[in-house]
């Protein structure tokens, strides 16, 4: 049974392009389903998380990490009576923007484009799932309800109005959001739904745990380096006085899954009492209110910011990280310039779009379309051949 605040299949706000409904299948499902079968996520498969996609076999994809967020999502949407296929449809798709190379192929692009309106892997997803994916015969891109599309844009708080985090949006929206949110008017002023809100912190909950298991299985930390900090501290010490002789991978999938378990129940305890307090009675109740519901306690937040900060040291700025960031960032810096100056570099169906660009601009976001949308082994590959 769903909430009075959840967001109700039998009210959405329809859809760019009229479509029958479904038999047997509610809009929000739909949606999911979309998304699993489009191009963009099967080719999360090969981008980077962390680790670029050719360095080992069991470090986590943009496919296998958007999986897991897609997993909390349902969890926690279920336990607090909110819409799990919408949950789940956002968490599925909140990474389909991303470049290749993962957040260093997201810092150069932008730098790039800065002069063409910018770049964001939200807006970019946004993109993807209104324009580029070209499969279906009566629209372009996956035609996906407003709800989804909102939780698209705006999972991580409103982008324009009161509210905004003026220092990520201070430029105000991205050319790509701006189009979008043109035709569809996806409301930026304000917060989104509950099960947005999920998908952000379920992002947060699935990062923040498959990057020590990550790290640790690179060797760039061990788990007496754990032990020194909160939450892995007391997760180590509760495993080692419950198996005291347990072999080390084993050691660490029993402590992470405990840190795991207290991400999702901390989450569970605040928003169960910021709902209970704030009584909304619809999903535009959730939208108009000053400040997110779905969060972590304050505690248990600052807790993580020192996780955080520890990953960010040992992890993200690992000196062997740092040179791989290096070499893939010339490899962007090469090809972007490189596509614009020769757009005949392009393939056939691409160049077949250039004829069509009236200004720098429109080709240059024609080339971030191509480029962006290309996985870590394809850059390289095209690299390689373009570059020497």
């Amino acid at each position: 049974m769903l909430k009075p605040y959840a967001s109700q299949p039998g009210e959405t706000r329809g859809r760019m392009y009229e479509e029958r409904m479904s038999t047997f299948r509610s809009p929000f499902q739909r949606d999911r389903d979309r998304i699993i079968h489009s191009s963009a996520f099967r080719r999360l498969k090969h981008k980077t998380q962390v680790f670029v996609e050719h360095e080992g076999d069991y470090y986590r994809t943009r496919l296998t990490h958007s999986i897991e967020v897609a997993q909390v999502a349902r969890t926690i949407s279920a336990a607090l009576g909110l819409n799990d296929a919408l949950a789940e449809a956002i968490a599925l798709a909140h990474d389909l923007g991303h470049s290749p190379f993962g957040h260093t192929g997201e810092d150069a692009l932008e730098v790039l484009m800065a002069p063409y309106g910018g770049f964001d892997h939200n807006a970019q997803a946004l993109r993807i799932v209104t324009k580029l994916e070209k499969h279906y015969a009566d629209f372009d891109g996956l035609n996906l309800t407003w709800e989804t599309l909102e939780g698209l844009a705006k999972h991580n708080g409103p982008i324009t109005g009161p509210f905004a985090d003026e220092k990520k949006h201070a430029g105000g929206p991205s050319y790509a959001l701006r189009e979008v949110n043109a035709l569809f008017d996806l409301e930026l002023h304000t917060f989104a739904s509950a099960e947005a809100q999920v998908a952000a912190i379920a992002d947060d909950v699935a990062y923040n745990h498959h990057d020590l298991h990550d790290g640790l299985r690179a060797g760039l930390f061990t788990a007496e380096d754990l032990m020194e900090l909160p939450l892995t501290g007391p997760a180590y010490a509760e495993v080692d006085a419950l198996y005291p002789d347990l072999d080390r991978n084993r050691r660490d999938h029993e402590a992470l899954r405990r840190i795991f378990g207290w991400m999702v129940e901390d989450v569970l305890t605040i928003a169960t009492q910021r709902l209970e307090a704030a009584q909304p009675q619809s999903a535009q109740d959730i939208r108009d209110m000053d400040r997110t519901i779905i969060r972590f306690s304050k505690p248990f937040y600052q807790n993580l910011k020192a996780i955080k900060s520890f990953l960010f040291t040992r992890m993200y700025r690992a000196p062997s990280v740092v040179v791989e960031r290096k070499r893939v960032t010339d490899m962007i810096y090469a090809l972007f310039p490189l596509f614009m100056a020769q757009p005949d570099l392009l393939p056939q169906e691409w160049r077949a779009e250039v004829a069509g660009c009236e200004d720098e601009t429109e080709l240059a976001r024609l080339v971030l379309d191509y480029v962006a949308g290309m996985t870590d082994r394809f850059a390289i590959q095209e690299f390689e051949r373009l570059c020497g």
